[in-house]
């Protein structure tokens, strides 16, 4: 199968993005597509099906696919969850051209599988935080090239990061997970297993918020995979984040993405990670 960003990119727009959670069935068929792709696990585990092998990906790895890669991705274990953007293929010729050093690399590379890079769970955290505040922006070329130029800057310099305590990280991690996330800050005090105070100070310094807002996040991206994949009512979204109150609700999703939930739900809902 090939997908053409003429079906999936709506007129005028450079990208499209896509938060998911892959099915863990196995794909009867890969796709290729005459647009590049960049997506990472945000949690858990996926089997990426590319070009006659199968890579297993974790939380935060992160994948340049090039129009001629065939893939497909498969959920493993519990909560798989990544994002994927779709870019215009007259976004990558024109940041190719003007920017010649990065020829071999990234999009570019002409090895056999596609570039895959790891980001902690700093990283992470900043490039959704950077993603979310584009969202409500217009999806042509300068927020695309918001996005991916200072990305593409950080990983040709190899930028190197404060590494974050093991116990920090498995809290990151454990909270990705529902009987956590829904617990609020709490949730992730306990999953760190030290005091209030230990956990806020350590987040500041390496995540740059406190517990509750990093569990905000991971609700309010959870809520937007389900806006996109799922048929569920606010209220069955609301409630499944740990956040009972629609009222709040709502407002955590406008400060997050700048859009009321039904009016990212419009804008985002298409299956463009396991099509049919």
């Amino acid at each position: 199968m090939k997908l053409s960003h003429k079906d999936i990119l709506p007129l005028g727009d450079a990208f499209l993005v896509t938060r998911a959670m892959p099915s863990g069935k196995r794909p009867r068929i890969l796709h290729t597509h005459d647009f590049f792709e960049l997506f990472w696990v945000v949690n858990g585990k996926v089997k990426h099906h590319i070009n006659d092998a199968i890579h297993t990906l974790s939380e935060g790895d992160m994948v340049f696919i090039r129009p001629t890669d065939a893939h497909s991705l498969q959920g493993k274990g519990a909560e798989p969850h990544l994002i994927n953007i779709a870019l215009h293929p007259h976004l990558i010729a024109a940041v190719a051209k003007r920017f010649p050093q990065l020829s071999g690399q990234f999009f570019w590379s002409e090895a056999a599988q596609p570039t895959v890079l790891h980001r902690d769970m700093t990283q992470l955290s900043q490039l959704s935080q950077n993603l979310r505040a584009l969202d409500p922006a217009p999806r042509d070329m300068l927020t695309a090239e918001a996005l991916l130029l200072p990305l593409l800057t950080q990983l040709s310099a190899q930028s190197i990061t404060t590494k974050m305590p093991e116990w920090l990280a498995g809290a990151c991690q454990a909270a990705h997970a529902p009987e956590v996330f829904q617990k609020g800050a709490a949730g992730f005090v306990r999953a760190a297993g030290r005091t209030h105070a230990h956990v806020s100070r350590e987040a500041r310094k390496h995540l740059g918020c406190s517990p509750s807002e990093y569990i905000n996040d991971i609700r309010m991206e959870y809520a937007a995979r389900q806006l996109s994949a799922s048929t569920d009512t606010l209220a069955e979204i609301a409630t499944d984040c740990g956040i009972p109150n629609l009222s709040h609700f709502h407002r955590l999703f406008r400060d997050a993405f700048k859009l009321t939930p039904n009016a990212y739900r419009k804008r985002h809902q298409r299956d463009v990670i396991q099509p049919a």
